[in-house]
């Protein structure tokens, strides 16, 4: 009996051991090094530039109507095929006109049981390069036959080179944030460790009006916008 006690306790001293030695560090084994990172700061950037647009496009349709499909299908050909010449005797490139719609649909009684003829439509769009000339290429589309008109959807030629400086306000408007952040908190701001480029809006306004025989079109501005989302390191 009293070896097994002995044995016992030895036994239960090499454990107490063994436990001690995974909480208390030994001469041979190197503390965890402390974590160097100083973290960093997100923060979201907009910019913003105006420019004036000088293009513009437009999209002139015709529709006709005949008891045949194939005759209404005839009839509307015919009838874009006189606005696309028109389009081209007012200036605009072969280039610049290009078909966006074919339809052809029947038409029914008031009952909805009996087609009683059929229904055309063509859609050209043309690109209007000098956009003092939009005006009288609308009358000339129109006075040829166009019976739709759509737009204008109007373009700046220097588009991309203002979303480009558009981007730069927008990490110049992100770093600014970061350095009100950093200061808040008692941070000094380090260098840019990410940027994220969000996309950019570019709206289309439609601005146009009838006046006598003529078209005025009136460029105004548009705002191009840029959104980046910018990470800075902190020390």
């Amino acid at each position: 009996m009293k070896l097994a006690r002995l044995a016992l306790l030895a036994a239960g001293g090499v454990a107490i051991a063994a436990f001690a030695g995974v909480f208390q560090p030994s001469g041979a084994r190197s503390a965890p090094a402390a974590d160097s990172s100083t973290g960093g700061i997100t923060v979201l950037g907009t910019g913003s530039t105006n420019v004036t647009p000088d293009r513009a496009s437009f999209a002139f349709g015709t529709i006709s109507q005949a008891a045949t499909a194939n005759a209404a299908l005839a009839a509307s050909s015919q009838a874009v095929a006189r606005v696309i010449a028109a389009l081209r005797k007012a200036g605009v490139a072969q280039a610049d006109i290009q078909t966006s719609d074919v339809s052809l649909s029947p038409r029914l009684n008031d009952n909805g049981n009996e087609i009683v003829g059929y229904t055309a439509s063509n859609t050209v769009t043309a690109t209007i390069r000098k956009l003092g000339d939009a005006g009288d290429v609308v009358d000339a589309a129109v006075g040829a036959g166009s019976n739709q008109v759509y737009g204008p959807n109007l373009l700046a030629s220097d588009q991309d080179a203002a979303y480009r400086n558009a981007l730069k306000e927008a990490v110049a408007n992100a770093r600014a944030k970061a350095e009100t952040l950093a200061g808040a908190s008692s941070s000094t701001l380090g260098k840019i460790t990410a940027i994220v480029e969000g996309g950019g809006a570019i709206p289309m306004p439609m601005a146009v009006g009838a006046k006598d025989s003529s078209v005025p079109i009136e460029p105004g501005t548009q705002e191009i916008e840029a959104t980046v989302s910018v990470t800075f390191a902190l020390g």
